[in-house]
């Protein structure tokens, strides 16, 4: 969603059980569902647990699945997304997509817009997990650093990338919230 700003910090959120329960992963869960990385070329140096997910296919009626990662994400990120949602948007909207999305030690997330038109409706929000020092995130031409221990939503509809040139990999917990005033537009 064009949000007339490339980011808005939405403050601190305790992060600790998501952390505990997605840095207990295990490489396969990570690996379990490609789809991201085979269809968009800028996702490629990504891995995901994704929880929930839509392809946005079929536009306004779009299907929101629970995928390989609802069981081990949800007892732990619900409570974090409804949380923020309670604070910061109007209630009665829908999550249409909900991961941990890992940028893989000196991996490059290329410069991208976020095209669909589920992400002109919806609130893209980034809740750290990990980060180190030489990750950059780029919206709209300005480089931005994320903190552990807070959220943000981005401006997805301004060219954005992020590149880590540490030697950790870098999660994120991502989900897209689309409010209720955007929902007739899917009936």
């Amino acid at each position: 969603m064009d949000i007339g700003i490339p980011l808005k910090e939405l403050g601190e959120i305790d992060t600790s059980a998501l952390k505990d329960v997605i840095l207990r992963a295990e490489e396969k869960d990570w690996l379990d569902n490609s789809y991201r990385q085979q269809v968009y070329d800028v996702h490629t140096q990504t891995h995901s647990l994704v929880m929930l997910f839509t392809t946005g296919e079929g536009w306004p009626d779009i299907e929101v699945r629970k995928e390989s990662a609802w069981d081990l994400l949800a007892d732990a990120a619900v409570p974090l997304m409804e949380s923020l949602l309670k604070q910061h948007y109007s209630a009665g909207g829908t999550i249409v997509r909900a991961m941990a999305a890992k940028l893989l030690a000196g991996g490059i997330i290329k410069p991208h817009l976020d095209g669909h038109p589920s992400f002109h409706a919806g609130h893209r929000i980034h809740v750290p997990i990990t980060t180190n020092s030489r990750v950059r995130f780029m919206i709209d031409g300005q480089p931005f650093k994320f903190e552990v221990g807070k959220a943000y939503e981005i401006n997805n509809q301004k060219t954005h990338s992020v590149m880590n040139k540490g030697k950790e990999d870098r999660i994120t917990f991502i989900f897209d919230y689309i409010p209720e005033k955007k929902l007739p537009l899917m009936q």
